[in-house]
């Protein structure tokens, strides 16, 4: 199978990014980039994405959109939304740290995450720094931020994280960020990433794709 047809299978089969799974029409707008830092928060431990992706969808349908409406809402509200989308185990320590998540970009950054890409000189290291002052996000975490936000941040592109190019190496693909960049246009990079990392989590999904 060529490196152009797992390529197209890639994206048909695995290229829905995890913020579209969310629910979020992410734009380079103050609410999406916010409900992506959430949902970066809850992907940041050893659980299951689509728990993390329910859990994000209940905390924006309870209307905790903003960091002003997720610091304003209260700490019980926010364990009992967890625990709808059956993001046990960690629902009273997340509730924690999303509402001082949310402080925490109120008081540095003004409620909008907007004003990162200066701060960090658009230079891609400084932005994983600045995102690891967040609480709970590690480079795991920093790393699924911007591999989503390459989607309406240009600069940062191209993002592709270590699972991604482990992925890519296990389908004979090119296995660094500038060869993968060489697969699609820019603006299908992020979903290239997504698929990537989605293969990785599910198994035999790599030798069904190399198999054809």
């Amino acid at each position: 199978m060529t490196v152009d047809t797992i390529t197209a299978r890639l994206l048909a089969e695995y290229g829905r990014t995890y913020a579209e799974e969310a629910g979020i029409t992410l734009r380079d707008k103050p609410s999406p980039l916010y409900r992506l830092l959430v949902l970066t928060v809850l992907c940041s431990i050893r659980i299951n994405a689509g728990t993390a992706v329910r859990a994000a969808r209940e905390l924006s349908a309870a209307g905790w959109r903003t960091p002003r409406a997720m610091a304003g809402s209260g700490w019980q509200d926010r364990v009992d939304a967890l625990g709808r989308a059956h993001y046990v185990r960690y629902d009273e320590s997340t509730a924690t740290v999303l509402g001082e998540g949310a402080r925490l970009v109120l008081d540095r950054w003004h409620g909008d995450l907007r004003r990162l890409p200066d701060e960090a000189g658009r230079d891609p290291a400084a932005l994983r720094g600045l995102l690891r002052e967040v609480p709970r996000i590690g480079p795991v975490g920093a790393g699924i931020f911007c591999r989503e936000v390459q989607a309406v941040w240009p600069w940062l592109r191209p993002s592709f994280d270590e699972r991604a190019c482990r992925a890519a190496a296990e389908l004979g693909l090119p296995h660094t960020a500038h060869g993968l960049a060489g697969l699609v246009p820019p603006e299908e990079y992020a979903r290239l990433a997504t698929a990537l990392v989605r293969v990785s989590l599910s198994k035999g999904a790599s030798a069904r794709l190399r198999a054809g």
